[in-house]
């Protein structure tokens, strides 16, 4: 599974790289903290790959990068997509060490 760094996201969205934000966490999670981008709870990927692009790399969010690794596993096998990287260590990496004022839970 390939993976972005909280340092490595904020270089490229700094350079005005084109990706979409998919963040898989809870609504309650989302409201305490997000990058912004697509909220789509786990639960509902099924229902939702339509809002996920496949022309533009995404980076799937949630609370410490495992939600993300589950979605990405399950995007991968049963809907091919092949263009995800999973933000390690989630939110609470950006919230560390790029965003010290970000509120964290």
């Amino acid at each position: 599974m390939d993976e972005i760094t909280a340092t490595e996201l904020k270089q490229r969205l700094s350079s005005g790289q084109h990706m979409q934000l998919l963040d898989v966490r809870e609504p309650s999670e989302f409201e305490i903290c997000n990058l912004g981008g697509e909220l789509i709870p786990l639960q509902e990927l099924p229902k939702q790959t339509v809002r996920i692009r496949r022309d533009v790399p995404v980076v799937v969010i949630c609370h410490h990068g495992f939600r993300s690794a589950q979605a990405i596993n399950y995007l991968n096998q049963r809907f091919g997509f092949d263009n995800l990287l999973n933000l390690k260590g989630g939110i609470h990496a950006w919230a560390t060490e790029i965003d010290p004022a970000m509120r964290t839970y």
